[in-house]
């Protein structure tokens, strides 16, 4: 039994920060087995957040800069972390951070270029997992989803709230996987332009009022129409949902406790659609920041009704999931294994996806 001792690495959409998890993966009896035993999350600095933000709207020489810096950023906080956890890493898996994602136009990218993460860091890096995908004409999203095949697969959905809503499922033996719409994303932009990094606890969205309008114009949206395979991300908040934010009248609380109500309309919509109507014990399995929400969990409790249980785990499991799926996924690739499904991306066939770099010798 081989145990692998890797740093999974997590940048998502909602933009707070680096998750950075050092677990241990193995394969016992033809199944795979996870233990995190250390994680840190680094905070991003104003001027790499909004880089990182408006990378979409850069020119391609300076696109092309970011990607580089943003390697090197990656090497140098992971060679920290690994500095002081005194223990053995067999390599580094990074998601890197998604700056544009048209894969109907064939064109995903995620920054963090992996040889200069490996040259900063001194440890081999399987990067770029989305790539390999969209050339096989597939969505490249979700990428989670064999992390809910191999890690989690007792639960009948598992839900991420991150900047977006995405779900897995089992249908037909097989694994399925789309992104709903929306999580954090619209609710961090609304308490970024209150100075806040977020509404802790969901506590002003709580006692906001809903904007019954403004919810009806949201669940309209032909996103919602459109059927899976489907992803989603920063380009659609930008041209769909932000200008019905700013030409809204409505408070701050209300936009915020609108969104929650909108999210979780969409997220049970597309629970029922999908739920085995004979069983009527279905757990929810719930991670990604908007998990530690509770308001958004009591509110997508009672959307769901009392047939489906929302099952919230540890607040680590809560944070670190996808840090701990790319994790996996560095193990995949490097057994040569299945790492992306096409029944969840849409693709020809299924592939064992992300590029190795090993640290240049000085």
């Amino acid at each position: 039994m081989n145990t692998y001792k890797v740093l999974g690495l997590m940048s998502g959409t909602s933009l707070d920060g680096l998750d950075i998890a050092y677990c241990h993966i193995w394969e016992e009896a033809g199944k795979w087995n996870f233990s995190i035993k250390e994680t840190a999350e680094i905070d991003y600095s104003d001027k790499m957040r909004e880089n990182l933000k408006n990378a979409i709207h850069l020119s391609e020489e300076d696109h092309d800069q970011l990607h580089k810096d943003y390697g090197i950023f990656l090497g140098q906080k992971t060679k920290e972390f690994i500095e002081n956890l005194k223990r053995d890493v067999d390599f580094i898996a990074s998601h890197g951070h998604t700056s544009h994602h048209r894969p109907e136009e064939g064109i995903t990218f995620q920054l963090g270029d992996g040889q200069l993460l490996a040259n900063t860091s001194g440890k081999k890096v399987v990067c770029d997992f989305r790539t390999k995908d969209v050339a096989l004409k597939g969505q490249g999203a979700p990428l989670v989803p064999i992390g809910d095949e191999l890690l989690f697969h007792e639960y009948d959905f598992c839900l991420n709230l991150g900047g977006i809503s995405n779900i897995s499922f089992k249908k037909d033996g097989k694994r399925i996987a789309y992104d709903i719409g929306l999580a954090n994303m619209p609710l961090n932009f609304i308490t970024h332009k209150m100075g806040m990094a977020y509404d802790e606890d969901g506590k002003l969205a709580r006692s906001g009022k809903l904007d019954r309008p403004m919810l009806d114009k949201l669940n309209n949206l032909e996103y919602y129409q459109l059927p899976n395979p489907k992803s989603t991300g920063f380009e659609w908040f930008s041209t769909e949902i932000r200008p019905i934010i700013e030409s809204s009248k409505a408070s701050n609380k209300d936009l915020l406790h609108t969104f929650i109500h909108h999210n979780c309309e969409q997220i049970a919509n597309a629970v029922h659609l999908h739920k085995n109507s004979s069983e009527t014990d279905t757990k929810l399995f719930a991670t990604g920041g908007g998990a530690l929400n509770s308001f958004f969990i009591e509110t997508l409790q009672e959307k769901l009704g009392r047939e489906i249980q929302v099952v919230v785990p540890s607040k680590t499991l809560i944070a670190y999931k996808e840090a701990l799926v790319f994790a996996l996924m560095g193990v995949l690739r490097l057994e040569g294994k299945t790492n992306v499904l096409k029944s969840v991306t849409g693709a020809t066939e299924d592939s064992c996806s992300g590029e190795i770099f090993m640290p240049a010798k000085v």
